[in-house]
């Protein structure tokens, strides 16, 4: 089988040096929409949205941690590690989940460590559990987990891993906002460093099992990390602990997506569909854990 567990599992861990400067994070704010808050009269110069756009000002959304290095978070990275031999159209990112050990500098050189943590086979199909480990001269900045979800490799007899399904939140949430996708948001986003062509090529997309392309996972779990902190969270970027998320369903350039937030002092629930397709799922499962 293209599969391998235990030659993936035993692997030895890749390290590397990344590095990152202010005009990656502000190619990255970009990517996830900051500069037009549509809840603002002038969004351009919205000194709110300056904070991710302005040199001068810049704070970093810890989700940059995805993307810092110009790396594709685990996803087109764990395709190559040992024993890992897959179609990439039969790849789809599953679900993310991010530990905040420190506030992210907006210059910064680290080392990353990845390997194989985890692969589950869910029958149909087998989910790869890519941990991303990074620190600098000053000791750990951040986790990454990606779970790669790669279609028609399961069936090995592997364990099933944890079904990581939540209870739905009670009651009605306490904000809900809604945020446009442009219509060349993928285009953009993917000059962050994830350049699967499933988000730019119609061709691929069809091969892919999708109408056309569409938005990185990964976009949506900015756009909505970015909601949370400025809607719940005084705009304070370093507030954020941890981040998780299951992806649920797909976005296309051009939807609407309706955030929902139930909040609390420590942590706020999260739920995000697609306006245009009867507020199908997107992110699921969805957890911010914040001071």
């Amino acid at each position: 089988m293209p599969i391998d567990a235990a030659k993936a599992l035993a692997a030895a861990p890749r390290s590397g040096e990344i590095s990152w400067n202010s005009k990656d994070v502000q190619l990255y704010h970009l990517g996830i929409g900051a500069g037009a808050n549509p809840d603002k009269a002038s969004p351009a110069t919205d000194p709110d949205e300056l904070r991710y756009t302005l040199e001068s000002r810049l704070h970093v959304l810890p989700s940059f941690a995805t993307v810092a290095g110009s790396g594709s978070p685990g996803v087109i990275s764990g395709l190559s590690m040992p024993g890992i031999e897959v179609d990439l159209a039969r790849v789809l990112h599953g679900g993310q989940s991010l530990t905040i050990h420190r506030p992210l500098p907006v210059t910064g050189t680290a080392t990353a460590t990845s390997r194989i943590a985890a692969i589950h086979d869910k029958g149909k199909a087998a989910v790869l559990v890519m941990r991303t480990e990074v620190a600098d001269a000053e000791g750990p900045l951040w986790t990454n987990d990606a779970q790669i979800f790669v279609r028609g490799e399961g069936g090995w007899g592997g364990d099933r891993g944890p079904s990581g399904r939540l209870e739905p939140p009670a009651g009605e949430p306490d904000r809900v906002v809604e945020r446009p996708v442009r219509e060349d948001q993928a285009l953009l986003y993917r000059l962050s460093g994830d350049w699967n062509p499933l988000h730019a090529d119609p061709e691929f997309a069809k091969v892919a099992g999708f109408e056309r392309p569409i938005l990185h996972g990964l976009c949506t779990y900015g756009i909505t990390l970015k909601a949370v902190v400025d809607t719940l969270l005084g705009g304070d970027v370093t507030r954020v602990r941890s981040y998780v998320t299951r992806f649920a369903g797909v976005v296309y350039p051009g939807e609407t997506l309706r955030i929902r937030m139930w909040h609390t002092p420590a942590s706020t629930r999260i739920a995000v569909s697609a306006v245009e397709r009867d507020d199908a799922p997107v992110l699921a499962d969805t957890i911010v854990e914040h001071t």
